[in-house]
């Protein structure tokens, strides 16, 4: 089956030599639900930009739907549908119109309006002025705006950013929801750990413009173990990863952030790992717990996603 986004050594410089995104390569399968998961500044947005003709490319070529969007966006617009992260309804408008204007540009069928609204718990506030209505609710809002004219594609740049906790866990559910409902492809953008694991068949992370890593959320926590070993060190954190590498406690993809060092462990217990600490002397504080996605952020770039955001 074709892919429904392909991606091909896709590269943005703006002038002054800013290098956004430099060359990537991804394809998304019809029906999927792929996460670009980094930092503000990682190229999320203008990767998204590119896919959608807004961003013109420097390099690098892409098709969504089977339609090569710097040679023919039209078609490429006419098969996808975007919600950006900057807000774009009218609110001075009701929401009815905001969608409506939406629906007439891309021919929408009839009922179609009435039908999402209905998906996106929308139909008691349709016929109030966008102004009037919450954070949350624009953010539904702008997601029935973008899903009237039934795409195949849907992008996400973002979603949730800037939302408070409840409305953001609100909104995931519409579009954990939509997602069970529909087989309509889904590429998400964001910074949030939880959404790309809780909404993503698969996850790219992207960091300084390039994907360092590439695969489904459980693969690439897995490839850290099932427990990780956190020491706070008083020493130097080189020669305490050396002994520790030395001795058999810590791997290659051992890693460290300031006095901290992170050890995976595969294979060696936890109590063993401690037992090995404390023959070294090693360690004003000892941890074992999960991994999580910040910790495979962390060991491809040397930086938290909280941090680097």
């Amino acid at each position: 089956m074709d892919p429904a986004i392909e991606v091909e050594a896709l590269s943005k410089v703006y002038p002054g030599g800013v290098e956004a995104v430099s060359g990537i390569d991804f394809a998304v399968a019809p029906g999927e639900v792929f996460g670009l998961l980094g930092p503000n500044g990682a190229g999320k947005s203008t990767t998204v930009g590119m896919l959608t003709s807004t961003v013109a490319p420097t390099s690098g070529a892409a098709w969504v739907g089977g339609h090569h969007v710097a040679e023919n966006p039209l078609a490429a617009r006419r098969v996808s549908s975007v919600v950006f992260q900057e807000p774009v309804v009218d609110l001075s408008l009701t929401g009815r119109r905001n969608v409506e204007i939406h629906a007439r540009l891309w021919g929408a069928e009839p009922g179609a309006i009435d039908e999402v609204a209905a998906a996106l718990g929308l139909v008691q506030l349709l016929d109030r002025p966008v102004a009037t209505y919450s954070g949350g609710q624009r953010r539904r809002l702008e997601l029935a705006r973008a899903l009237v004219s039934r795409p195949h594609v849907l992008f996400l740049d973002e979603p949730t950013v800037g939302l408070d906790p409840r409305i953001r866990a609100e909104l995931l559910e519409v579009i954990q929801a939509l997602r069970e409902r529909s087989d309509m492809t889904v590429l998400l953008t964001t910074h949030y750990l939880e959404e790309a694991e809780r909404l993503c068949d698969r996850v790219a992370i992207i960091h300084g413009g390039r994907i360092v890593a590439l695969d489904k959320p459980q693969a690439l926590l897995g490839a850290l173990g099932n427990e990780l070993l956190d020491i706070r060190l008083d020493g130097t954190v080189t020669t305490a990863l050396s002994d520790l590498r030395r001795l058999g406690v810590a791997g290659d993809d051992a890693f460290a952030v300031g006095s901290r060092v992170t050890v995976p462990l595969h294979d060696a217990s936890a109590a063993e790992a401690i037992a090995a600490l404390h023959n070294l002397g090693l360690g004003a504080g000892i941890g074992v717990r999960r991994p999580t996605l910040d910790d495979v952020y962390l060991r491809l770039t040397g930086d938290t996603l909280a941090a680097a955001a």
